[in-house]
């Protein structure tokens, strides 16, 4: 069911938005062509190394930094005395009951988690630069930690003096009231405590900035791992007090980012500053440790969920309680993620009455935690089809079934949900029954009893999850709290010669935006898809943009194209109409070509058209030479991606150990520029869900020490740990873009924590298992089925 690609030099103009091309960007990736920013060497250029705390809270007693200043290639040590600009990292999403908190670049008088920066270096070289970062002598009194939220909300020492209690927020959406009311009413209800455990993202190429500062002109150039280029300019002029029109952030080629690279951190402000103080280029790359021990982490919920079901099986009400993890400071959307990125997804699939939910943010000793691949959104879906698993168990009714009778009817769309949000499209039925039909459930539940009268345990988990993506409009989005405007930007340029290049204000990092943005201006303009080129991730090349994150790029970023590229025909259209002598209601654009109504042979090229447009001879009055346009483009409503995932596993008795029989996706992303594509993100959304289900956590000790500070105890899943996956799809257009996309970059992450962890259960469901955190680790599956009599 793989999707085959295909040469773009075999396909038609016409037949370009839709097909499977290959990936243009892949030779220069795969042929070490590719310039990261490690890759950059710049003359004069020197090191940045950061000395961190190795304690998770502890006052700052003093700094000694006499012996790194003395060693052979330290070209300057800075610590938080140093610092002559504000410094202070700024929070990106307000809420009415947020405290906000100093979040400084180099920590002066406490640290509040292992990894918190007190001191950088500058040298030659970058080993002499951490050598000298080890000779760095800081003098702590160590304070008692608390990294869970529950921990940090119920007694534990204030890490900040504008947060008592460690509250950052306390947060509510849908009616109480009547969420109580139908919870009164109910004949059955379930219920689930859970925690949705803390991710470290692992993209491959680690943080990264070189900074290059000319005293003479003022400019300030940065290059740097980053999914949003103009974002972090805005946010590094006011933290280092710089120019924002004298500042250029450029995204090099991104080794991925998983929403890691969306935040504004302190070690590239750091860098950014330094090469002011030196005034020569400064080069950070963390290092791999770092990355475990800084980036922001993702996920941190601990909830507990409650579903409401009438005689019938219908459900009437579902209720949240949750205490999510935002670490020690504010990360830059770290106050959206758990709120509105959450709550407002508590409805799933399903046409719930009653919906209420509380979340409390909650400051601990660990990273600050912020959006990472799915953002709210995998914790929502995780918590729902939990419920959904249970509130079937405890109607002794078929979990599909179940599932079947509560979905929002085909008909029912534009859905308002109970908690705020209205879902654009959706044929919920159609992914189910697809998925159903690829695992042969028909047969499957036989099979199961057949397999457990051996000793054997199958089980198959359901996952109907939805998201939300390109978060709009940016009136919206202003109205819950951001700080900054979620449209996208872009410019489409036709040259002389009738080669084009499009401009976009997203950022790419893996996603492939280089092929789809180039099939979506080429089907647009009619011309050869060779014939566009791409520019995404600089400040100076690009009017403006709001970045990569999301699954936004083809919703938000590809409708900006649309939109460019329909103004540049209606431009070259009008100029057609005067070279034709004729008006422009009699010319007809069709695959590249104006011609005359009722006569194609008087035609002219869209190509033709540019250059007539750049010689400028024979124009219409009043028009402008050059032919090119710009578009801000601000969507009316959110996307709604939504799919039917569905694991078959089965459990050894003995070891606890899953091993996998079959996994099922069947999304619905709306329409797809590139089937290919589709398939790749889907793909590597599934592998990092299952990575949390099996493998993957954080895990901190009491001291809030990094337990699990690198690959050879944070399990990130290897390709022989994933199964082969059988994907396949339905198409259900968003009526709220023209391109009808919904996004499809987080979908896999979504799904798939749900669908492993109701299999695991269901083939537990002799030993009375209803739940096991994740991740399911051999010794917890096995010790959960001994906890109820099995096992050996």
């Amino acid at each position: 069911m793989s999707v085959e690609s295909v040469d773009p030099d075999d396909v038609d103009a016409a037949d370009i938005l839709g097909s499977a091309i290959e990936r243009r960007e892949d030779p220069a990736l795969l042929t070490g062509d590719a310039e990261y920013t490690d890759d950059i060497q710049l003359p004069g250029m020197t090191h940045m190394a950061v000395k961190r705390s190795q304690h998770a809270h502890a006052k700052i007693e003093g700094v000694d930094t006499s012996a790194a200043e003395a060693m052979d290639d330290v070209i300057a040590v800075f610590t938080a005395e140093d610092v002559d600009v504000p410094g202070n990292l700024p929070v990106g999403w307000l809420l009415d009951s947020l405290r906000q908190v100093d979040h400084p670049m180099l920590a002066g008088e406490r640290v509040r988690y292992q990894g918190d920066a007190t001191a950088i270096v500058i040298a030659e070289e970058r080993y002499a630069a951490h050598d000298a970062v080890d000779a760095i002598d800081v003098e702590y009194d160590r304070l008692d930690a608390a990294t869970s939220p529950n921990e940090a909300l119920n007694g534990a020492p204030d890490l900040h003096e504008d947060a008592p209690g460690n509250t950052a927020f306390e947060w509510e959406i849908g009616d109480a009231e009547r969420t109580a009311e139908a919870f009164e009413e109910a004949s059955h209800t379930a219920s689930v405590d859970l925690e949705n455990q803390l991710l470290i993202p692992n993209a491959m190429e680690p943080r990264g900035a070189v900074a290059d500062y000319n005293p003479s002109t003022e400019e300030l150039e940065v290059a740097m791992t980053t999914q949003n280029p103009h974002l972090h300019r805005l946010l590094m002029s006011g933290v280092i007090d710089h120019p924002e029109h004298k500042l250029q952030i450029r995204a090099p080629d991104v080794g991925g980012g998983f929403g890691s690279k969306i935040h504004h951190y302190a070690d590239e402000a750091l860098a950014a500053w330094a090469a002011k103080q030196v005034e020569r280029p400064v080069k950070w790359i963390a290092t791999r440790s770092e990355t475990y021990l800084t980036d922001a982490q993702g996920r941190g919920h601990e909830s507990h969920g409650e579903i409401a079901m009438d005689d019938d099986g219908n459900i009437v009400g579902l209720q949240v309680e949750t205490e999510a993890n935002l670490g020690a400071y504010l990360s830059t959307f770290a106050p959206a993620v758990p709120t509105y990125l959450y709550g407002t997804l508590l409805s799933g699939q399903y046409d719930i009455p009653a919906i209420h939910c509380e979340v409390t943010g909650a400051f601990t000793n660990v990273p600050p935690v912020d959006a990472y691949r799915g953002a709210g959104r995998p914790e929502a879906s995780y918590l729902v089809e939990r419920l959904i698993h249970l509130g079937a168990k405890e109607m002794e009714m078929d979990p599909v079934e179940f599932r079947r009778q509560n979905f929002v009817p085909d008909d029912a769309f534009p859905y308002q949900t109970q908690v705020a949000v209205v879902y654009d499209s959706g044929e919920y039925e159609k992914t189910l029954d697809r998925a159903l039909e690829m695992v042969d459930y028909d047969s499957f539940r036989e099979r199961q009893e057949r397999a457990r009268e051996e000793g054997k345990y199958l089980g198959i988990g359901f996952s109907a999850y939805i998201e939300a993506c390109g978060l709009a409009p940016s009136e919206l989005a202003g109205q819950l709290g951001a700080q900054a405007g979620l449209w996208e930007s872009s410019l489409v340029r036709f040259h002389p010669s009738g080669t084009v290049t499009a401009f976009c204000g997203t950022s790419g990092h893996g996603q492939g935006h280089d092929t789809t943005y180039a099939q979506i201006v080429a089907n647009e303009l009619g011309i050869d898809y060779e014939d566009v080129d791409v520019v995404e991730g600089d400040t100076d090349e690009i009017p403006h943009g709001m970045g990569t994150y999301g699954s936004r790029s083809a919703a938000v970023g590809g409708s900006s194209l649309v939109k460019s590229s329909q103004k540049v025909v209606e431009k070259a259209k009008s100029i057609a109409a005067h070279q034709l002598e004729a008006t422009e209601d009699d010319i007809e654009f069709e695959n590249g070509e104006f011609h005359i109504s009722g006569a194609p042979d008087r035609s002219l090229h869209i190509k033709e058209v540019a250059q007539q447009a750049y010689l400028a001879h024979d124009m219409p009055a009043e028009t402008e030479p050059g032919l090119e346009a710009t578009s801000f483009y601000d969507p009316d409503n959110f996307v709604f991606p939504f799919g039917m995932h569905a694991a078959v596993v089965e459990v050894n008795p003995d070891t606890g150990e899953i091993e996998f029989e079959q996994y099922v996706a069947v999304d619905d992303v709306g329409n797809q520029i590139n089937p290919k594509i589709v398939e790749g993100q889907i793909h590597g959304g599934v592998a990092q869900g299952i990575g949390q289900a099996l493998y993957e956590a954080a895990e901190y000790d009491e001291n809030g020490q990094l337990l699990t500070g690198s690959m050879q105890d944070y399990a990130v899943p290897k390709a022989e740990h994933i199964p082969e996956m059988e994907t396949d799809s339905t198409v259900t257009p968003s009526p709220h873009n023209p391109l009808g996309v919904k996004g499809v970059g987080e979908a896999g992450t979504i799904a798939a924590p749900q669908a492993v962890v109701n299999a695991v259960v269901d083939a537990l469901e002799p030993f009375d298992v209803d739940h096991i955190d994740m991740p399911l680790k051999d010794e917890k599956v096995w010790r959960a089925m001994r906890e109820n009599g099995g096992g050996a």
